[in-house]
């Protein structure tokens, strides 16, 4: 009778099958392990796609659109932040303005960067009518950034006082926006005083933007006129009561004063 003899497998052979295993393991979790990563960045960017699109729906039934820059985090996708745009563009071959609408949306993808979508679109073509409101409101903007002063440093320096001083004017009651923005001529009018101004002087600072925006206006308007009457400085401006001349003597403030004092 003949046996068969039967042989095991030795050390060598089962390492290496081991090896062979491990390696073909790792190559298919790697794969798996990018197609999750793809797949997921492919939910997210398709959220970020959702909220943008959502917010370009909400811009364009809109019945107004005006320069503007909001932001916010998406209600319904945790994580993802959006921003709208709306900015305006001169085109000067035609000479007309034209409105742009940016809705764009930010997320952090797998491999933690920041990825952006964004969707664009070209509202409308403004009429001469549009386009004055839109140059006015520019205008009042720069105004104000001139006439207005944002810190308590920034105040004392253009003063040329220590911030106590500033301080010390705001309990005397100096007056500031509504966001706590000092003004230029309320300042002057502290500083002539030596911070302590009579109380029909207190009367005539300005008390807020709107003020603000009038009185500059009022001013340019002076200005204009005065331009205009570079020949007949004897003349009497009628806005004033007084002549071109006295008018070119007399500092910005004082003027603004004046100009307030006819307007009340």
């Amino acid at each position: 009778m003949h046996h068969n003899k039967k042989t095991a497998f030795s050390l060598v052979e089962v390492l290496t099958s081991l090896a062979i295993l491990a390696l073909i393991s790792s190559s298919v979790l790697v794969v798996i392990d990018r197609c999750v990563a793809s797949a997921a960045d492919s939910a997210l960017r398709m959220q970020a796609f959702e909220v943008a699109r959502e917010n370009m729906e909400k811009l364009l039934a809109s019945p107004l659109a005006q320069e503007t820059v909001e932001y916010g985090e998406s209600d319904k996708y945790l994580g993802i932040t959006w921003q709208t745009v709306v900015e305006t563009f001169y085109e000067p071959i035609t000479a007309q303005m034209w409105v742009r609408g940016i809705c764009s949306a930010e997320y952090i993808d797998m491999e933690g960067q920041e990825q952006t979508v964004e969707l664009t679109h070209w509202l409308t073509s403004l009429t001469e009518r549009q386009l004055l409101d839109i140059t006015t409101r520019e205008d009042e903007e720069g105004q104000l950034a001139a006439q207005l002063i944002a810190t308590i440093e920034e105040a004392a320096e253009y003063a040329d006082v220590e911030v106590q001083t500033i301080e010390r004017w705001l309990e005397n009651g100096m007056l500031t926006t509504d966001d706590g923005s000092f003004v230029r001529m309320n300042i002057d009018l502290y500083k002539r005083s030596g911070g302590t101004p009579s109380p029909e002087d207190k009367n005539l600072q300005v008390k807020s933007e709107a003020e603000l925006i009038k009185l500059t206006s009022e001013q340019d308007k002076l200005d204009g006129t005065k331009a205009a009457q570079q020949t007949g400085q004897d003349e009497i401006d009628p806005r004033t009561g007084l002549t071109y001349e006295e008018l070119e003597g007399m500092d910005a403030s004082e003027v603004w004063e004046l100009m307030k004092n006819r307007w009340r």
